[in-house]
């Protein structure tokens, strides 16, 4: 996700600097050269050493002849991008009003100077937060396009964000932003279809693929909605749903424009420009039980077929460019081209992922693309970097349409 990314780590004095070294590893494990810069306050929360061993660079501490801040964020610097974690309420506000007395703040200013992209992490106590002055602060600095990655709001701390939500936002500032100004509705995972009020039929997967596929497309620069029975993300707004039906109704909506029900008054999201259905959605239901079935004796399940959900939204959005999933065990080339050859002409999609499922569970994934002129790619490798190709795929898509 960064590979070939130079990142300036400002490192200042909140407590959240003990995160850092985890930080930079997670940042390095994506792809990307890490070079630090501390202030004396952060020197005294976490050693010098420690980041130069998570970094496998020497740290800035002071600004000297070298003119270290010129040297890493100036036009002609070493860093694509400067990325503040954590930065303080103090340091957040040193930089609304230019001041310079610190390596990281000198840094600050000369990577805004140069137009370079600036990614701010805050960490601090809510009330610190909630100070109007930081507030005043922290737009001011938007108004000038840095990106600050939202704190969580835990135990009366606005706690420095995820390693993920980090590397994330940093991604989205230093990748092409092909998808920008697009909608793309994005389903994972498995549906649930109930049995009685406790058992459930579905299935094993897991929607790491279609989560993956989602944040690539914010990574790219899209709005992304997300249908899926799992957790509210950081890169998308979650339509959650449990079955089949409830899935299809979601992704209605979400394509529709129409996320609150409401038919479509002003408060909607925009119309999807596209569609992404990774989610392994159950072929069947049944009619629930009210209560608990009584274990102990045989019985037989009436399954009913669920309808298709890229054929139904195939019918409602004829021009709408839709990407298909389909899983096949069998680990054999033509078997996952047949299969993802049917689906792609009966609901005209504009192409189709044949995952290699013999390969569930294992560290790595392999992924056939397939349109209508055949095989015209293949992946192997983690599904990050599969969200990543499918979104590129999709970006090459609405750009030739």
């Amino acid at each position: 996700m960064l590979q070939g990314v130079n990142v300036a780590l400002g490192v200042s004095g909140s407590i959240a600097a003990v995160k850092v070294v985890e930080l930079a590893h997670e940042l390095r494990r994506q792809g990307a050269s890490v070079r630090a810069v501390m202030t004396d306050s952060a020197r005294g929360i976490l050693h010098p050493w420690a980041v130069e061993f998570a970094t496998e660079n020497s740290v800035v501490t002071e600004i000297t002849g070298r003119v270290e801040h010129v040297e890493l964020c100036g036009r002609e610097g070493w860093a694509d991008v400067l990325l503040l974690a954590p930065a303080t309420a103090n340091t957040v506000g040193k930089i609304a009003a230019a001041v310079d007395d610190t390596p990281v703040t000198t840094c600050a200013t000369t990577a805004l100077g140069a137009g370079m992209p600036v990614v701010v992490a805050p960490a601090m106590h809510e009330p610190m937060y909630d100070h109007p002055g930081v507030l005043d602060a922290i737009e001011r600095v938007e108004s000038w396009g840095v990106s600050f990655v939202d704190p969580r709001i835990e135990e009366g701390k606005a706690k420095i964000a995820t390693e993920e939500a980090i590397v994330t936002d940093v991604a989205r500032v230093t990748t092409e932003q092909s998808l920008s100004g697009t909608h793309v509705v994005v389903t994972s995972g498995a549906t649930s279809e109930r049995i009685d009020p406790i058992r459930l039929l579905t299935n094993r997967a897991s929607g790491r693929t279609g989560r993956e596929v989602a944040r690539a497309c914010y990574v790219r620069g899209a709005d992304v909605t997300l249908v899926h029975d799992g957790p509210d993300v950081f890169y998308a707004a979650v339509e959650r749903v449990e079955s089949a039906a409830e899935m299809l109704d979601a992704v209605e909506a979400a394509c529709a424009g129409d996320t609150d029900g409401n038919g479509g008054d002003g408060d909607d999201e925009s119309a999807a420009d596209a569609l992404v259905s990774a989610a392994a959605i159950s072929d069947f239901t049944v009619d629930a039980a009210a209560e608990k079935i009584r274990s102990g004796e045989a019985r037989t399940l009436e399954l009913t077929p669920t309808p298709k959900l890229v054929d139904t939204v195939r019918d409602a959005h004829p021009n709408l460019p839709i990407v298909g999933f389909k899983a096949e065990t069998s680990g054999d080339d033509e078997s996952m081209v047949d299969e993802a050859t049917r689906i792609l002409d009966r609901a005209s999609l504009s192409f189709v992922v044949a995952n290699d499922a013999s390969v569930m569970g294992e560290s790595t994934t392999r992924a056939l693309f397939v349109r209508e002129d055949g095989v015209v790619g293949e992946y192997v490798g983690d599904k990050t970097g599969l969200g990543g190709r499918v979104a590129d795929e999709l970006a090459a898509e609405l750009d030739e349409n």
